[in-house]
């Protein structure tokens, strides 16, 4: 039996529920649901949209900002474990992690800072990466098998975006970003959709303002990076960049 972890940042949750986030969940029905930028706090929601009859275990960490950030994870089967956060507040307190535990998967639900508002973001988001790597490591040192999935906010090659000389100096393909994405699949982690279409162009982020999914102008920064041992299990990795209702598109991990 396949375990199918679907992975989408659906920028504004209740926007979502407006834009028919319930009817593909409920055609969808991945196995574990992960959601970034979900910019909402739990006592604005209210028991309907906060609670999913397929999906028992519902975790929600939103950021302390109103209508900022914020993960959240709907998993099918109760975890044998779960975490909101990395222990560091500056990161916590903008509701960036989820970590559930599985037999056989520890599963991050990240949603990695964007540097767009200038060097003290960008930094804040190379020392963000630094340090969930070094929580993933502390992991993988005790035997666990690892997935971290979401927005990575970094394209981490040239053919993983559609204008990269144009964006060369912006963040989300600078150099030093670019060279995290590298620190963590030098450690052995890997960009599972990468390994399994070396050649394939697909994006999962188009710019709203200037309308460019219309035109494919996009971004491949949503990532699926698995540890060795779930390379073999990895049935499938899929961009379902057909499925509208955000500036990014799901995607799913097909495991046996």
């Amino acid at each position: 039996m396949a375990t199918r972890i679907t992975t989408w940042n659906i920028n504004g949750y209740r926007a979502a529920l407006n834009k028919g986030f319930k009817d593909w969940l409920e055609n969808e029905k991945p196995d574990i649901v992960c959601l970034q930028e979900i910019k909402v706090q739990l006592h604005q929601l209210s028991g309907d949209q906060k609670t999913y009859a397929d999906y028992p275990a519902t975790y929600w960490n939103p950021a302390q900002k109103p209508g900022y950030s914020g993960v959240a994870t709907f998993c099918m089967n109760h975890p044998a474990q779960y975490q909101a956060g990395i222990g560091i507040p500056e990161y916590d307190s903008e509701g960036r992690v989820l970590l559930t535990k599985f037999p056989g998967f520890s599963l991050f639900n990240v949603y990695f800072p964007n540097g767009q508002r200038g060097q003290e973001r960008v930094d804040y988001k190379l020392s963000f990466y630094q340090h969930l790597l070094g929580l993933v490591q502390q992991l993988r040192v005790n035997g666990e098998e690892v997935i971290i999935t979401g927005d990575y906010n970094t394209a981490h090659r040239e053919m993983d975006l559609a204008r990269p000389r144009e964006n060369a100096k912006t963040s989300g393909f600078l150099p030093e970003e670019r060279a995290m994405v590298d620190r963590y699949l030098g450690t052995g982690l890997v960009d599972i959709f990468r390994q399994l279409y070396p050649d394939k162009v697909q994006y999962t982020y188009w710019d709203m303002v200037t309308g460019a999914r219309k035109r494919n102008v996009g971004w491949r920064i949503d990532y699926f990076l698995i540890t060795p041992g779930l390379v073999p299990l990895a049935q499938d990795a899929v961009i379902h960049d057909e499925v509208l209702g955000s500036d990014h598109c799901p995607l799913s991990l097909i495991l046996k």
